[in-house]
């Protein structure tokens, strides 16, 4: 419950702050339209292209297993950010309700283990197109359904409640730094001495297992100034 709270509320702040506290409407600060069903199926587009599904390239190229788990994160912010505006919109309740279904979930205790190994990858895009049918079905707002299938795809992808949080925390944290360093004008460089930053943010949590969000912040400061003096 504890770790469930703290992501949706950390996800509910960074909303706030790159979009306005009326995102919970479906509209940015700026006007914009926000569709978090389109974000969640192109993310997962991403996923899919973590492996070699091309049966006419790159055939035996290896899975990208590290940046599945990073793509699975992203579209954790997206799930939640659709849940919490779903919950709004229905008159459902808040965020503290709605960290109280979830772990009302028996999917929930899939993930509060230890870590499973990876799926094959046929049973992982299978999962992940199941995901996307949910999100692309306009007649459907079984949100509930979604988290839980999200959760299958969270055991199939080697992680855990504790490995999901860590890197989820790493990931909002990465993104505010992304905002604050000119990501939303352009300006922000993602890459940094020829390695993306999602994997930078990654190993310094590795490096660093008790690394505060604070010290993240940080660390990211530091290391995005070196890479990328002017």
């Amino acid at each position: 419950m504890d770790k469930i709270l703290l992501m949706l509320q950390l996800q509910n702040q960074l909303n706030d702050s790159t979009n306005g506290e009326d995102w919970v409407k479906g509209v940015t600060k700026n006007g914009k339209t926000i569709n978090w069903q389109r974000c969640i199926y192109m993310e997962c587009a991403e996923i899919i292209d973590s492996f070699s599904w091309k049966h006419w390239k790159n055939i035996n190229q290896e899975p990208d297993w590290a940046n599945l788990q990073i793509e699975v994160v992203d579209i954790w912010h997206f799930v939640m950010s659709l849940a919490i505006e779903n919950y709004s919109k229905n008159l459902k309740g808040g965020i503290e309700e709605l960290a109280l279904n979830i772990s009302s979930f028996d999917n929930l205790l899939k993930i509060d283990g230890e870590s499973s190994e990876f799926a094959s990858e046929d049973e992982v895009m299978e999962k992940v197109e199941e995901i996307m049918a949910i999100v692309l079905d306009k007649n459907s707002d079984n949100i509930e359904k979604l988290i839980k299938q999200f959760f299958e795809l969270v055991v199939m992808s080697s992680l855990n409640l504790q490995t999901l949080y860590k890197l989820y925390v790493g990931k909002n944290i990465l993104n505010q730094f992304r905002q604050d360093n000119g990501y939303k004008d352009g300006t922000y460089i993602k890459v940094w001495g020829g390695e993306e930053d999602n994997v930078i943010m990654k190993r310094i949590w590795e490096e660093h297992e008790n690394i505060s969000p604070d010290g993240l912040y940080r660390e990211l400061t530091k290391l995005y100034l070196a890479f990328n003096k002017k």
